[in-house]
């Protein structure tokens, strides 16, 4: 993370950047299974259905979140196994207000943690590609969720993840361009700081959403 920030420090672009957000928040998740259900849970719906979907999910097993959910604190890293989402039946996953197709999805991704597609003890040995191959063999988990896998849970340092719609709003505003640039357009922009994309990223996001607000 140092590194990152000052080698991107040194490109004027994000030196203001890192000065006006400072150093980015990301933290290695601890539960590779939890952070790809909640990513299939959270698809398609708004902020606030997700949560109380999320919360009555993991309610099927014993695990009560009450008020807001505060990801850092060990309350919110309770979550069941791959195998006990294997046991539960498709009828009491829909009391839960999950879609009959992000069952299974979930049904799916539990099955793979289990037989071993997924190799979530060996990810440090892998490569991105790697691990991007594995989770897009799962039912419901694109190359956007991958992505977001490798950035957030795994802090893969060089991640750009250019299917994403504030990545390619980031770009064109950051570097002044008239219109959303493509994939090839975005890697010719990163090339200097490409090793360091995540990083880069995290501030591409900040800067699409301040055009939000």
């Amino acid at each position: 993370m140092k590194e990152a920030l000052r080698q991107l420090s040194q490109h004027a672009k994000f030196a203001q950047l890192i000065k006006q957000h400072g150093p980015p928040k990301l933290r290695r998740g601890k539960n590779a299974f939890q952070a790809l259900s909640r990513a299939i849970i959270y698809q398609q719906i708004s902020g606030s259905a997700a949560i109380s979907i999320y919360k009555k999910f993991v309610a099927l097993f014993g695990i009560r979140l009450d008020g807001p959910i505060d990801w850092e604190k060990p309350a919110a890293r309770k979550f069941p196994l791959p195998e006990q989402v294997l046991k539960i039946s498709e009828a009491k996953m829909r009391s839960a207000g999950l879609s009959p197709q992000k069952i299974k999805y979930l049904k799916d991704l539990a099955k793979k943690f289990s037989d071993g597609t997924i190799k979530h003890k060996t990810h440090d040995r892998l490569t991105n590609d790697e691990i991007i191959a594995a989770l897009t063999a799962v039912k419901g988990i694109g190359v956007w969720t991958a992505h977001m896998f490798l950035i957030f849970s795994l802090n893969r340092p060089d991640i750009l993840p250019t299917g994403d719609l504030g990545i390619r709003k980031g770009f064109q505003i950051l570097y002044k361009l008239r219109t959303l640039p493509d994939h090839k357009k975005m890697e010719k922009l990163a090339k200097d700081w490409r090793e360091h994309a995540s990083v880069a990223s995290w501030y591409l996001w900040r800067v699409a959403d301040g055009a939000k607000e």
